[in-house]
């Protein structure tokens, strides 16, 4: 079913290596080579450096559920709301589980056993400021969080915000958990190179104000889901990311990532049909390695 849904996406599965005896002696063929022993349906990767002409892009269009990580453009659009005068962070919103789907006369509920954050459900019915549910919605991942602050600034707003960056694919739905839409084929997907390029103009102030830009690295900063990216990285180094999965569907981190040696650059990795969490972990982790270890310097 999975593998249905993929080539209905547009996605070519599975990922090219170098053939039998090549040597692998460059950034792209180690990468391809460690992609091909994993047990994916489905693999996009996308690394930029920052600050060097350094990149590399192996299934960048691949089209996957993007799980969390339109959690990405939710944020810069509530920051890119706050620059223009439209919300303030400190505003109060009421924390409420019941939403409209996206399905037209449908409805759902978020619940705390689908969550990765269960804090928020007790306090239901009182208030909770946008800068909490952002924090919440980010650093922890947050569905309930996510899905009130998508009813403040609209899915269709984030996404408009996402494409003018120059992630011209992204799909940005509905919020999450809407179970009717996805039965119906409405979900949010992304590519690695959309995400990438939304991670970019953070990283260079032009998401939104400089200002506002900072705040955004800062929380992707205080991730708490680290089984990815930052273990490929030595430790101290400060990762900004967001992961995103779906148990035995999808596993996605995507960040920016600063050496203390300097030379900042994005990886996203997206992952899709690798059964074992820890499997679709330690692909992630070992990517950002081999992306650590063999990028410009």
């Amino acid at each position: 079913m999975f593998r249905r849904c993929l080539l209905a996406l547009g996605v070519v599965l599975g990922a090219s290596a170098p053939a039998a005896g090549q040597h692998a002696d460059t950034l792209r063929d180690r990468l391809e080579v460690r992609i091909a022993r994993a047990p994916a349906q489905a693999v996009g990767l996308y690394y930029r450096s920052l600050t060097r002409p350094d990149s590399v892009l192996i299934g960048a269009n691949l089209r996957l559920h993007a799980a969390s990580t339109m959690k990405v453009p939710v944020m810069i659009q509530i920051f890119r709301d706050a620059d223009a005068g439209l919300l303030r962070l400190d505003d109060s919103l009421t924390v409420h589980t019941a939403f409209p789907s996206l399905v037209p006369g449908a409805a759902f509920t978020v619940g705390r056993e689908d969550d990765s954050d269960s804090a928020l459900y007790a306090v239901v019915g009182r208030n909770r400021s946008v800068r909490e549910l952002l924090e919440l919605m980010i650093t922890r991942s947050s569905n309930l969080a996510t899905n009130i602050l998508i009813e403040r600034v609209g899915a269709s707003r984030a996404q408009a915000s996402a494409r003018s960056l120059g992630a011209w694919s992204i799909q940005v739905l509905r919020g999450v958990e809407d179970g009717a839409a996805y039965r119906a084929g409405l979900s949010n997907t992304t590519t690695a190179r959309d995400l990438g390029v939304l991670l970019a103009a953070i990283a260079a102030g032009r998401a939104a104000s400089r200002a506002a830009c900072d705040s955004m690295l800062a929380i992707l900063g205080r991730q708490e889901f680290n089984e990815g990216i930052p273990v490929g990285v030595p430790p101290g180094t400060r990762v900004a990311h967001k992961t995103g999965w779906i148990g035995e569907v999808v596993y996605h981190d995507a960040g920016v990532v600063y050496p203390p040696d300097g030379g900042s650059y994005v990886l996203v990795v997206l992952t899709g049909g690798i059964k074992e969490d820890s499997v679709a972990h330690n692909l992630v982790a070992d990517l950002s390695r081999l992306v650590y270890e063999g990028r410009q310097r």
